[in-house]
């Protein structure tokens, strides 16, 4: 009774649509003997349910249904994520939700609708980005099905997504998205070359190119980490009292982001092992692309550091990580972990 119309209507968009997504879902076993699916989607399919009993079995994983079923979608992607950031700042903009809490992104199963909501926001003179998403997780609260939009990654990159989801599973702590997302990052990078390395062996092909991208992901979280430190300086020291038209300091301000990308090109391109950031900045970007980054890549070198200190174990590092449950700031206490 205490949500506006606007909240009720969203809950109400999303609940309908998952619900009806939902039943649609049909067994694994079903899907693999119709003859609505090439033997390359089959293969991918018996892929997703290899790893998902690996992560149960092996990395320690809490057990349940998830990817156990199919939903066909028919469209490239599930929902589409809006992110929103403010302009001069490098602060998201936050939706308050049931369950998960405050989180820096509102998804929509319609494509227009989240380009609506992007429009609302860009008169609000925020920055804002979407983005299709072929995966979720509802955190254990409902059985999550293999969907056919993830059937679109190559064969890592399936794996990384599935253990991924399932961290979520295992383990979220409400109100702290970025700390949730990093470290599910983290772990299905190690999970997805634990798997490979079991799978395939020490030389496997599949096995070094996970290590390439780990690494690059590595490089990649020190040099955002960086530059979002520097970026969030030069807003905090622009003197916004000069007297310049808007449209000359948007100039400014396009010209300081631009320099990101000349960084990237310049100084870490050059060590990159893989192709994965290839287009990172090839495209326009603002606030709200690089708030995605800052939820996601900020900081890996804290978990790694931390997974070291509990001797490179999944299982270990994730009971460490559910001590934290209960402090105020996650990241923070994380960080004294890995001193």
């Amino acid at each position: 009774m205490l949500m506006s119309s606007c909240q009720l209507s969203y809950l109400l968009h999303v609940s309908y649509n998952h619900l009806a997504m939902l039943n649609s879902k049909e067994p694994i076993d079903e899907v693999l003997n119709s003859d609505r699916f090439n033997e390359e989607q089959k293969r991918k399919i018996k892929l997703s349910q290899e790893v998902r009993i690996y992560a149960f079995e092996k990395l320690g994983f809490k057990k349940t249904k998830n990817y156990s079923q199919f939903v066909d979608l028919k469209r490239r992607y599930i929902t589409y994520a809006v992110t929103a950031s403010q302009r001069w700042k490098l602060e998201p903009h936050l939706w308050n939700f049931p369950i998960i809490g405050k989180a820096p992104y509102k998804s929509f199963y319609s494509e227009d609708l989240a380009k609506k909501e992007a429009d609302e926001l860009q008169k609000q003179n925020f920055d804002v980005s979407i983005r299709g998403i072929s995966a979720y997780s509802t955190l254990g609260k409902l059985t999550d099905p293999l969907l056919s939009s993830m059937l679109n990654y190559s064969d890592h990159d399936l794996v990384n997504t599935i253990i991924h989801e399932l961290v979520h599973t295992t383990l979220f702590i409400k109100d702290n998205i970025d700390f949730n997302e990093r470290l599910a990052v983290f772990i299905a990078n190690k999970g997805t070359a634990l798997f490979y390395l079991d799978q395939e062996g020490p030389d496997s092909k599949t096995l070094k190119l996970i290590q390439n991208e780990n690494y690059d992901d590595e490089l990649f979280s020190k040099f955002i980490t960086s530059e979002l430190s520097d970026l969030k300086s030069w807003y905090d020291k622009f003197d916004h009292s000069k007297n310049l038209p808007e449209d000359d300091k948007e100039l400014i301000r396009q010209e300081r982001l631009t320099l990101i990308a000349t960084h990237f090109e310049n100084e870490l391109k050059p060590k990159l092992k893989s192709s994965g950031y290839d287009k990172v900045f090839s495209k326009k970007f603002n606030n709200a692309d690089l708030g995605v980054y800052n939820t996601y890549m900020r900081s890996l070198n804290v978990f790694e550091n931390v997974f070291q200190k509990y001797g490179s174990n999944i299982a270990s590092f994730l009971k460490k990580c559910e001590e934290l449950e209960n402090v105020d700031n996650p990241e923070a206490e994380l960080e004294k972990c890995a001193e």
